[in-house]
């Protein structure tokens, strides 16, 4: 297939706003996708995480067929804890798709991918969807995408492209148009657009081969799969290949299986042109930016850089003396080999075991990151605990320490601003600019990555649940002293007892709870949270004194007020150094490193915690 007859496109947008809908109407209206009678299948697998969290995890390839012309569709993350796999993707596309919701306009997640697309020099074409929803305003969501565009440092070409090439759609009801009162019922105009005028992939189709794997996959049969386009000639099945390092070093290799991109597969094929996107068996450890290219004429690419890992979370065997009821998987062996699996599959972490052997270090770039790697272990039924997040420091040129530092944005209405300006300055924050508009305020801010733990929770209250919070990760900057932690203590069961609700009524005084009647808990586990300093041992399972004397108010029922619940992020931020979150298929619970509460005085004592 020569180039010409080749689209490749990116999507950006929020889970929400309905790529995955959208992708789905685009296969239903081929004439190829109704022969396989596959219309009822799914494309871009949104599985459970992805639904909750409303973006996508990993990058995902499908292709279509239309007029002759394969379209290579490349879904991106939409969270820049996952830039690692964003900045990759993009290098494979020529174009991009940039999806928002006809009420909501452009979200905050679709800023970071956006400006990647823009940096890559991809033509951007705008699609308005969901134009049927009460409150559709599509003409203030195009302008709205435009103007984050110009934001963002988009060119003159870029921004010119975008105002010519805009689609409105609704992907439930299945149709497209140029116009949003036109009347269009299908999606031919959307897919004629991207034919017309989406750039063909500029490449060499009869120079030396050139592919480069920007994706790796990994199969249990094979090993691991290299992905990426291919940029020069053509590669076959069988082909001798030499494989460029990012490092420089070389060797050779021979492709074993060769495989394209088919509707929601792949189909293995005897030969890929330049300019699709190809998936290569044979490799041995093949890695990111790894060139395969002819022996006789090889092709230098520029090398991909990964990010490096930010934060580090210690994942050890769970002791708490509750395991083993909900997990089937609680062994430290179990827990290391899924976690090498890992490593094999997911470049963008880096996993090593601790010298002492006591636990596995995971390092990655960002809370949500790790978390998602944590969802994932407990739905396969693991048990395991880990420890609070530290952030990776390095040496900067003259020897000083360097930490990262976010880029944090909030919005949120004008009256609130003042708080959330005090929150970030108690958490080490400075303020970059400020955006009063008639109802919303813009703040941008630069935080420590340390600062950025729990942050979410306090802005949200002092707003109201009214704020707009996100924060990609800007670089390493000067370390930025102590920042206070949490000030308030703890309240620490002293007994492994089901919670009684006569307890917790004498204890929702001195605080916040984080268990109900009849929860399950256990010595050195947090049940609470003290309103002042200072951690307190309490007894969640007493039960009132029965004398022989009724009185009057002695039937009263107590009134609880409902526990406060934890995310996994939300815990892994709330936790201190000598806290452990331990986690479970059908719990989150979090727990003192050490559970006896005499071991924990005597150990303060040896490290000079407190005075003898």
């Amino acid at each position: 297939m020569r180039q010409e007859n080749i689209r490749n496109i990116a999507i950006i947008a929020h889970v929400d706003h309905g790529k995955t809908t959208l992708v789905d109407q685009l296969l239903k209206a081929t004439d190829a996708f109704r022969a396989n009678q596959q219309v009822e299948e799914r494309v871009l697998d949104s599985n459970d995480q992805e639904r909750e969290r409303g973006i996508t995890i990993l990058a995902k390839n499908i292709s279509i067929e239309y007029k002759d012309v394969k379209i290579n569709v490349i879904d991106t993350p939409g969270h820049a804890d996952f830039g690692g796999e964003v900045e990759r993707v993009l290098r494979m596309a020529d174009g991009a798709l940039l999806l928002c919701d006809a009420a909501e306009g452009p979200m905050p997640q679709t800023r970071f991918v956006l400006s990647h697309a823009i940096a890559a020099g991809l033509a951007v074409m705008i699609v308005v969807n969901k134009i049927d929803k009460p409150g559709a305003d599509p003409e203030k969501a195009y302008n709205d995408c435009l103007d984050l565009m110009a934001d963002l440092g988009a060119t003159d070409e870029q921004l010119e492209f975008a105002m010519e090439h805009v689609i409105y759609a609704s992907a439930v009801n299945g149709f497209a148009r140029l116009d949003p009162e036109d009347g269009n019922m299908d999606m031919f105009p959307m897919l004629d657009m991207i034919v017309d005028d989406m750039p063909a992939p500029d490449v060499d189709p009869d120079g030396p081969l050139a592919m480069q794997c920007v994706t790796i996959d990994h199969s249990d049969y094979v090993g691991r799969i290299g992905i990426g386009r291919v940029y020069s000639g053509t590669i076959h099945d069988g082909d001798k290949i030499l494989v460029v390092k990012n490092d420089g070093s070389r060797a050779m290799s021979q492709v074993k299986q060769l495989f394209t991109f088919d509707y929601l597969g792949r189909k293995e094929c005897t030969e890929a042109a330049a300019g699709d996107i190809a998936a290569v068996v044979g490799i041995d450890s093949t890695d990111i930016g790894d060139v395969y290219t002819d022996p006789e004429n090889p092709v230098e690419l520029e090398p991909i850089e990964i990010d490096p890992p930010t934060l580090s979370i210690i994942f050890e065997a769970s002791t708490s003396p509750l395991v083993g009821r909900e997990g089937d998987i609680v062994g430290g062996r179990q827990l290391k080999e899924r976690l090498f699996q890992e490593r094999e599959n997911n470049v963008t972490m880096r996993i090593e075991e601790l010298p002492d052997k006591t636990g596995i270090e995971v390092s990655g770039r960002g809370i949500l990151h790790l978390s998602v790697l944590m969802e994932t272990m407990r739905r396969e039924g693991f048990e395991f605990q880990v420890g609070r997040p530290r952030v990776l420091f390095k040496k900067g040129d003259d020897g000083k320490m360097m930490e990262p530092v976010e880029q944090a944005v909030v919005e949120c209405p004008g009256e609130y601003s003042g708080k959330v300006i005090e929150v970030f300055g108690n958490a080490g924050g400075t303020m970059v600019s400020m955006d009063a508009g008639t109802t919303q305020t813009h703040l941008e801010f630069k935080i420590p990555t340390r600062g950025i733990m729990g942050l979410k929770n306090r802005i949200l209250n002092v707003t109201h649940g009214d704020a707009v919070f996100y924060h990609t990760f800007l670089e390493y900057g000067p370390y930025a002293g102590e920042i206070g932690v949490r000030q308030n203590g703890a309240m620490i069961s002293m007994s492994t007892e089901k919670a009684v609700a006569y307890a917790l009524g004498t204890l929702q005084d001195r605080g916040q709870l984080f268990v109900g009647p009849g929860d399950e808990c256990y010595e050195g586990m947090l049940v609470g949270e003290r309103s002042k300093p200072g951690d307190m041992v309490v007894n969640i399972a007493r039960t009132k004194s029965l004398g022989n004397q009724r009185s009057s108010t002695a039937d009263i029922a107590v009134q609880l007020t409902p526990p406060r619940t934890f995310t996994l992020e939300e815990a892994l931020e709330y936790i201190m150094d000598d806290e452990l979150v331990e986690i479970t298929p059908q719990s989150i619970r979090m727990r003192k490193r050490i559970l006896n509460e005499t071991d924990r005085r005597k150990w303060a004592v040896r490290n000079g915690k407190v005075n003898k």
